[in-house]
């Protein structure tokens, strides 16, 4: 930390006059223009994708500079990541204004706590814990509470989220319950962890980053002596990606200004994605509230995105709610126009990987470098199909923000069960009386930590689960296409799979998540996979929830400056039931879907039958579309009221018991107790009845569906009648 007194020297090369001045403003748009030039008072630049906002800043703060009007070291500039920090203080050198100190909030308090601390506090700086998950392992022990290796990231973002909400484990309960997080644990227990955490580090004197605000913030707060000379220090402050303050560095940020308001923000509403760690656009749209005086100056004109790219992500926010909707920002783009944006619907998700991967071939070969395309997802246990169809295409990826597939902790130990399994051939005890290889993976895999019910809410457990369901599948798939292979084959094609994916990946297509592509953009972008249930993913409950997963797809949408493909699956495996629907977000917007509003199952909400293709489910007791797969099995919300046949329930559950048994299957692979219960709502007469019902594809209609509608003509299996018999 540089003194006050110190402050005073203008650096040499800065400063130099009204021509180098004027030079810093040559190429802005006249709206960038107004910002670089608008040095006094709060201001609030509303910054759409594309629209030049960190050029709009960095020319701002260096015609300042070279204009004698701001002195580099009074000029602090905050953002998010070390990577856009890094981006802003080297277009600041290449303007002359290399003197300014552009950092993350964490690492500005970092430094303001070293310098600070031997004089407020005394001694020395605590040490930095650069990973907390171990003291949050330690703290869970102490609790005599086991966490497995995902339950301890979870915990750890939640004691994060407590800190930057600034909320002390006692209140964490109250505070989590308010804001509708989804505990991996009971809450009791997390506030317990918290608080032995807390302590551990105390004891051990040691802090986190979290704490590197909080205590900035509490010597700050007490030492008014300590805060004044910040401020005189620092008498200009910029403040990119506003919208992703959290309630912690916001404050952080008041404390520094004090009384003065000689504040620029940046940011965008609909570009808010993070706030399951604590992220609130709320500063950001309070921001002429708390300055009424406030310059605000809108960034619309998109040069990154071709007029069809941007139509669409104009389109996406037209149908937004809520508050961030109420201030969305109308791009216009200054690009020529390009190709419009491609809508690919796949019978399955196979098919759409293999689709993506021979457009992206194309691409490449008509001169798009590999490096300027990419493949979005929602989340990372999508990645393996695509990392599959581009290997056996030939065509080089890179994943960014995760591991690949088989190099993930929980896939490695779930490959390395199964190759025990297969070892031991008929000795392993899990795999007693089951034959079918689907059934094998599931049963060895539910000793690693699988379930056939995913966990609820989202991260690292539900991120576990996911990897795991998707090695079913990958197994369920293999079984399919090789009738009889056995576990040993399938492992042997598990490590074809993983060697094949070896290949130097540093030029190639990026495959990443949605919220890992923040901040980055190609030529081509693929969005694939947006169905119901995965985007809006199906744990997005509320409104709110619903809504940040419209701005993860506009986010999506705007990283593409030319080319834009969305895809889609109507079922998971090859000859599976069409019975998914595109997502939500895109009716209205892809070619022959209604608006939204118009009368769901309406024939023009659709366009043209394809083959196989339905509508919406619908519950058949309040009308409400069905994204939950259990509902839309039962073809009915869970919370409606069922006129199950409780007699016929009961009959199909002991048949399936009988079946079970004789075919040394575990129940549900006959049919699940959601199907049966669908069955025994539906008391389907005849076969076409009861192939709609979920759960009773084609193979299980030929196997047990004469049974089943004998039994539900209340007959025995066979075709005789109890009562003639």
């Amino acid at each position: 930390m540089t003194s006050a007194t110190h402050s005073s020297a203008f650096p040499s090369g800065a400063g130099t006059g009204a021509a180098d001045a004027d030079a810093v403003l040559l190429g802005l748009d006249p709206e960038q223009r107004e910002v670089a030039t608008t040095l006094r008072g709060p201001v609030c630049v509303l910054a759409g994708a594309g629209t030049g906002k960190t050029r709009a800043i960095t020319h701002r703060i260096a015609y300042g500079v070279q204009s004698g009007q701001l002195m580099p070291a009074s000029v602090l500039a905050v953002t998010f990541t070390n990577r856009a920090a890094g981006e802003m203080r080297g277009r600041l050198r290449t303007l002359g204004a290399g003197g300014v100190q552009a950092r993350t909030f964490h690492s500005a308090a970092l430094r303001q706590l070293q310098y600070f601390w031997p004089r407020a506090v005394g001694g020395e700086v605590p040490r930095l814990l650069e990973r907390k998950i171990q003291f949050v392992a330690e703290a869970g022990s102490r609790c005599r509470i086991r966490l497995d290796r995902n339950e301890l990231r979870d915990v750890t973002g939640e004691i994060e989220w407590a800190k930057v909400t600034q909320t002390v484990p006692a209140d964490y309960p109250a505070a989590a319950l308010k804001a509708g997080r989804e505990a991996p644990r009971d809450m009791a227990e997390i506030a317990q962890i918290y608080g032995t955490y807390e302590q551990l580090k105390r004891d051990r004197g040691m802090i986190d980053f979290e704490d590197v605000l909080l205590l900035t913030v509490g010597i700050l707060q007490d030492r008014h002596d300590i805060a004044e000379q910040i401020r005189t220090q620092y008498q200009h402050f910029v403040v990119d990606e506003y919208q992703d303050v959290s309630p912690l560095q916001q404050r952080l940020l008041e404390l520094w200004l004090g009384d003065r308001d000689n504040l620029c923000v940046v940011g965008d509403a609909s570009q808010t994605i993070y706030s399951f760690t604590g992220a609130t656009p709320d500063h950001l749209l309070n921001f002429r509230t708390r300055f009424p005086q406030a310059t605000v100056v809108k960034l619309v004109r998109d040069y990154r995105s071709t007029p069809q790219v941007v139509h669409l992500a104009n389109g996406l926010l037209n149908q937004a709610k809520g508050r961030a909707a109420e201030h969305r920002l109308e791009l216009v783009s200054q690009r020529e126009a390009g190709p419009d944006p491609l809508y690919a619907e796949y019978p399955d998700e196979p098919a759409e990987a293999e689709g993506v991967a021979h457009r992206i071939r194309d691409l490449i070969a008509a001169g798009v470098p590999a490096g300027e395309i990419a493949v979005l997802y929602r989340i990372n246990a999508q990645s393996e199909v695509y990392e599959q169809a581009l290997a056996d295409a030939g065509v080089p990826y890179q994943l960014r923000g995760a591991e690949r597939f088989f190099e993930r902790a929980e896939v490695q130990k779930a490959v390395l069960a199964l190759r025990g399994a297969a070892r031991s051939a008929g000795n392993d005890p899990l795999l007693e009386d089951v034959v079918e290889l689907g059934s094998q993976v599931r049963a060895v895999l539910s000793s690693t930590g699988w379930s056939s019910e995913p966990p609820a809410g989202s991260g690292a457990v539900r991120d576990q689960w996911e990897s795991l369901a998707a090695l079913v599948r990958l197994a369920e798939d293999f079984a399919r296409s090789r009738p009889g292979a056995t576990l040993a084959d399938l492992t042997v094609e598990l490590e074809e799979r993983k060697a094949a994916q070896h290949a130097p990946t540093v030029q190639g297509v990026t495959l990443a998540s949605l919220h890992a592509a923040k901040g980055l953009e190609w030529d081509a972008v693929f969005l694939v996979g947006l169905t119901d249930g995965m985007m809006p993913i199906t744990y997005a409950k509320t409104d709110e929830q619903v809504e940040e997963e419209r701005r993860l797809l506009y986010v999506g949408v705007t990283r593409a400056r030319m080319h834009l493909t969305l895809s889609w699956a109507l079922s998971r495996a090859p000859g599976g039931r069409a019975s998914r629907r595109p997502s939500r977000f895109l009716n209205g917007l892809r070619p022959g879907s209604a608006a939204p509003g118009s009368r769901p199952g309406s024939p023009e909400g659709h366009g043209p039958r394809k083959r196989g293709r339905r509508g919406p489910a619908l519950c058949r007791v309040c009308g409400r579309t069905l994204t939950e797969a259990g509902d839309i099995k039962l073809m009915r919300c869970e919370d409606c009221p069922s006129d199950m046949d409780e007699g016929l329930y009961e009959r199909l559950r002991e048949w399936r018991a009988a079946q079970s048994k004789d075919q040394g299957l575990p129940a549900y692979c006959v049919f699940t107790d959601k199907t049966l219960m669908a069955i025994a709502e539906a008391a389907p007469s005849e076969a076409g009845e009861l192939s709609m019902i979920s759960g009773v594809g084609g193979r299980k209609l030929d196997r047990y569906g004469a049974d089943v509608l004998a039994i539900c003509a209340g007959q025995e299996p066979g075709g005789e009648d109890p009562d003639d018999a």
